[in-house]
């Protein structure tokens, strides 16, 4: 994080955000919100737990000169790695080889990510640092998901300067494939049981009869 950034949120607030929130009447709660502590600027046992359920997310890079590109990145849950209280990582899969987000990167070192938890309507936003590392295999290999479907080419550390969460307005209720079918897998196991339990009466009724 820049040394000119007072609070974490600095990041995000800039002068001109600042003067629109002043101009529109939320000035006064964020600068509460600053002056209480702001936004976190490590990774903490709320944010692990996020992460280790992600399965997709959005990260944001821009050009030199501001041009931005938003690029999605995904993969079994918990592919997002922890490597310490500042530092994120997740092998980068072989695409379409056009390359962006990278390109961005190597000019640029700003960078977003956005992940949104659809089914318990929350979503988290981390500020930061970004770069790709393609010659160190042996971390390449440690963040490759056991069994995942996917050439690993290079990785992506990611050095967090602040993260924060939104409420949940606005945000659809959405689930995973998965989750659906698993929950529907256990819901009909459970009517074959009852079927089958009330199968068994019947008979022991009539037997009785």
């Amino acid at each position: 994080m820049s040394d000119t950034h007072t609070y974490p949120s600095d990041v995000a607030f800039s002068p001109a955000v600042k003067a629109i929130q002043t101009r529109k009447g939320s000035r006064d709660a964020y600068a509460r919100v600053e002056q209480n502590g702001g936004w976190r600027t490590e990774v903490d046992e709320n944010l692990a737990a996020f992460l280790a359920e992600t399965s997709s997310f959005y990260m944001a890079t821009a050009t030199a000169d501001g041009q931005p590109y938003i690029q999605h990145r995904g993969g079994p849950k918990g592919f997002v790695k922890i490597l310490d209280r500042n530092t994120l990582a997740f092998a980068d899969y072989s695409g379409n080889r056009q390359y962006i987000t990278q390109g961005n990167l190597a000019e640029n070192p700003k960078a977003h990510i956005f992940s949104m938890d659809y089914a318990h309507r929350r979503r988290v936003k981390i500020w930061g640092e970004a770069r790709v590392v393609d010659d160190d295999p042996a971390l390449l290999k440690s963040l490759m998901p056991a069994g995942y479907k996917a050439r690993p080419e290079q990785v992506i550390l990611f050095k967090v300067s602040a993260w924060d969460t939104n409420c949940p307005q606005h945000i659809p209720q959405k689930f995973d494939a998965a989750d659906v079918a698993a929950a529907l897998a256990a819901r009909d196991a459970r009517i074959a049981e009852l079927e089958a339990e009330l199968a068994r009466s019947k008979s022991a009724v009539s037997a009785a009869t």
